[in-house]
């Protein structure tokens, strides 16, 4: 628990400094109303309100380092009655002391006593209200910061989580495909390495707090587009077009590669003969727009049982990110499926 006090604050300090100067000239006007002047009205309010201070202070200070659970706030009016008899008593002494020359003084003193103790245990009753509620606050704003924090790394676990999920499906794609070369067309299969080796060595610098420009994340993209087209041969084919000024804007860091990936699964594997999978990016205001199309086969049963860990991974990022479900779409119209980002940029 981080130990913390109002009068820590200069805003709040100011306030209460300014709240004690009024109860010291209302006193004041008070006393001099009862026909006292000079000496005695001011060592009364300024002694008076001095030691009231003192004991505010002490009973903050107090409540700064133990404070009862809200089921027992009922100790609070014997902390206020406690502290407003050591006032009074302590005020009461030092009136004496400073004011014994003055004829009926400590008369007027003891009959004034029961308003003086009424004062002092509202006062003290106002302080302890403050200060439970400035401690309250505070303790809210504690656990809200917590919590976020919470989430936010809860968030980035997640994120992480998803990114390292992605690479290994791939991966194990790749080898596979290295596997079946290394045989019959092994200068392929060495050359098919050096790209993956690029690709993942690419992937490992990209963290998710780092975005990434359109340009770097079409050419990280175009490194496994080559890795593809390697297992795929002719029947793969990609057209990637962009707006001018589309390049400058920017992504989340391997955002594409899922989605081509996924085109790609329910492209080749559902299609036969040549598979034209394209990428658009459209530059709106504040906003950066993907679209993915690839053909599919109406007839067969994987395009309908969903669309897939990569597209899923995509969209759960999107919200993770943005806190927003509208950005991630798909549609299908004949034979063609498309999936569609909206990336704002920030």
């Amino acid at each position: 628990m981080e130990f913390s006090s109002p009068f820590t604050q200069p805003r709040l300090l100011l306030a209460l400094s300014f709240c004690w100067l009024v109860l010291a000239l209302l006193q004041a006007y008070a006393l001099n109303s009862f026909g006292w002047e000079g000496n005695v009205v001011l060592s009364d309010s300024s002694i008076s309100t001095v030691l009231l201070i003192l004991m505010g202070f002490i009973l903050v200070n107090i409540l700064r380092f133990y404070r009862p659970r809200p089921d027992q706030y009922w100790f609070l009016l014997s902390y206020c009655t406690v502290f407003a008899l050591m006032w009074l008593f302590t005020s009461f002494e030092f009136l004496l002391l400073c004011n014994e020359d003055e004829i009926n003084y400590e008369v007027f003193l003891i009959r004034s006593l029961p308003i003086r103790f009424i004062f002092g245990f509202f006062t003290m009753g106002w302080v302890t209200m403050l200060t439970i509620i400035w401690h309250n606050q505070q303790d809210q704003k504690a656990h809200q910061r917590r919590r976020a924090h919470a989430e936010k790394l809860a968030r980035e676990a997640e994120l992480l989580n998803l990114r390292e999920q992605l690479n290994p499906h791939f991966l194990f794609n790749s080898l596979n495909s290295i596997s079946a070369l290394v045989g019959t067309r092994p200068a392929e299969a060495r050359h098919m390495i050096h790209q993956l080796s690029d690709f993942l060595r690419g992937t490992l610098k990209k963290e998710e707090d780092q975005w990434v420009s359109l340009a770097e994340e079409l050419n990280h993209l175009q490194l496994y587009l080559d890795i593809e087209k390697v297992r795929f041969g002719h029947r793969l084919q990609t057209e990637i077009t962009a707006e001018p000024g589309c390049a400058e804007m920017h992504l989340p860091p391997m955002l594409l590669q899922p989605l081509v990936e996924n085109a790609i699964k329910f492209g080749l594997y559902d299609t036969t003969g040549t598979v034209v999978i394209s990428l658009q990016a459209q530059c709106l205001e504040n906003y950066l727009r993907l679209t993915v199309q690839n053909p599919f086969d109406p007839q067969t049963a994987r395009p309908r049982q969903g669309t897939g860990f990569g597209l899923s991974s995509v969209q759960r990022r999107l919200y993770l990110l943005f806190a927003r479900n509208d950005l991630f779409t798909t549609q299908t119209d004949g034979s063609v499926f498309t999936t569609i980002l909206i990336i704002p940029q920030l």
